[in-house]
């Protein structure tokens, strides 16, 4: 798991990163249960709320159902489930240093976090490949870069991870340290963990950085190195040239989107190798390396590459910043159309009072017409002046990508 060490020695345990091992002065003192949790509070909740928001955008908003945002959404359910079954957990060790989830909590606590960083990764290579194909192969992406098609892949990767993440279950337990306080650990010695710990390390962090390098410099080769042709001198205008001409905002697009999956892929590389590194190193050292802080940096790094893609969405994509803003002016809308439906509601009640009076004869004469016409004229022309839209609709997107 992203908190877990990968490392144990035949004798002496050191199971959970936030814990640090039994009795450590440094993570049991005030100031660093201070940092850790404000830090975890701080990326966590940032990156809840933006996963959210992605995962919202993509299914309520038409034009942002494309095969690379489903893609894109899968990641953030994936980091979403980093963020709970990894992040929160960490607040109550770091201040009561203990597990306090029991056995069940452990096993499926462990299980999540690979499950989620397991998918993350799926879900990268998976966004890269259709990038690859829709770019390099285009006549095949008309078939191969559908919704459909990205829909059954997505199931697969979760099927395919949900599996494999099951031999996590077999591997960790509770364990009461010397002092005694519970820990959630391996229960197995480094001979057996190890292998899959190198295997997991292969597969979901080596291998889809080797593909992404490969597809990207394929890519950056058509969209920036490809040669442009030449305008006619006769300046008539050929069919190679209106193609050309059709095919550069696209291109454009194409451009911006390509450079922003690959921001999400050199983040996933950089913030991801501390912690790798750490791993790989002490799964064969005799003394594993523990400094305090800098698991502490680790374990922040592992948080913010689940809570960053949003960020990097919202500043490079200038659809998902439209649909962003539009999430906002729903809520604003949807609550100002209420106060409006309140105001009518109650004009319309003082209306019938007054009518049933003039039906007896009691009618009183109102000059101006009342202040409740006048709410009601105030809230009519308020929503003509807001801009809200009696009927939405959307323009036409190109649904191969984002921008």
């Amino acid at each position: 798991m992203a908190e877990n060490v990968s490392f144990k020695t035949e004798s002496h345990p050191v199971s959970n990163i936030s814990l640090l091992g039994p009795g450590n002065p440094v993570s049991e003192s005030v100031e660093y249960k201070a940092v850790s949790v404000f830090l975890v509070l701080l990326v966590c909740g940032v990156g809840i709320v933006g996963n959210i928001m992605v995962v919202l955008v993509v299914l309520t908003t038409q034009h942002m159902r494309t095969p690379t945002n489903c893609y894109l959404m899968s990641l953030a359910v994936a980091d979403l489930t980093v963020l709970v079954a990894a992040g929160l957990p960490n607040i109550s060790e770091s201040l009561l240093a203990t597990w306090v989830y029991g056995k069940t909590g452990c096993l499926g606590i462990t299980y999540l976090q690979y499950l989620g960083i397991n998918v993350s990764s799926c879900s990268i290579t998976a966004f890269t490949v259709e990038r690859y194909i829709a770019i390099c192969h285009p006549m095949r992406a008309q078939t191969m870069c559908t919704i459909s098609r990205a829909k059954r892949i997505i199931a697969g990767v979760w099927a395919f991870t949900c599996v494999y993440c099951t031999v996590w279950l077999f591997l960790v337990d509770i364990q009461i340290d010397r002092h005694g306080r519970a820990q959630c650990g391996y229960r197995v010695s480094r001979d057996l963990y190890l292998p899959i710990y190198l295997i997991d390390f292969a597969v979901f962090y080596v291998l889809p950085l080797l593909l992404a390098v490969v597809l990207y410099a394929l890519i950056a080769r058509i969209l920036y190195l490809s040669p442009l042709p030449q305008p006619a001198e006769s300046g008539v205008v050929t069919a190679a040239t209106l193609r050309r001409s059709c095919k550069e905002p696209a291109d454009v697009g194409s451009k911006r989107v390509t450079k922003m999956l690959a921001v999400v892929v050199i983040l996933f590389a950089l913030l991801w190798m501390p912690y790798r590194t750490l791993v790989l190193i002490n799964s064969f050292v005799s003394t594993p390396y523990l400094d305090a802080w800098f698991l502490l940096f680790c374990r922040t790094c592992i948080y913010a590459n689940s809570a960053i893609n949003p960020v990097v969405y919202n500043l490079m994509s200038q659809k998902f910043r439209s649909a962003f803003r539009g999430l906002y002016s729903c809520q604003q809308r949807d609550g100002h159309r209420h106060t409006l439906s309140v105001l009518q509601a109650g004009c319309s009640i003082a209306r019938d009072s007054r009518a049933a009076h003039a039906s007896n004869g009691t009618r009183q004469t109102v000059k101006g017409g009342g202040p409740c016409t006048a709410d009601q004229n105030h809230g009519t022309s308020t929503a003509a002046s807001s801009g809200l839209p009696l009927e939405t609709g959307t323009r036409p997107q190109n649904k191969t990508g984002i921008q």
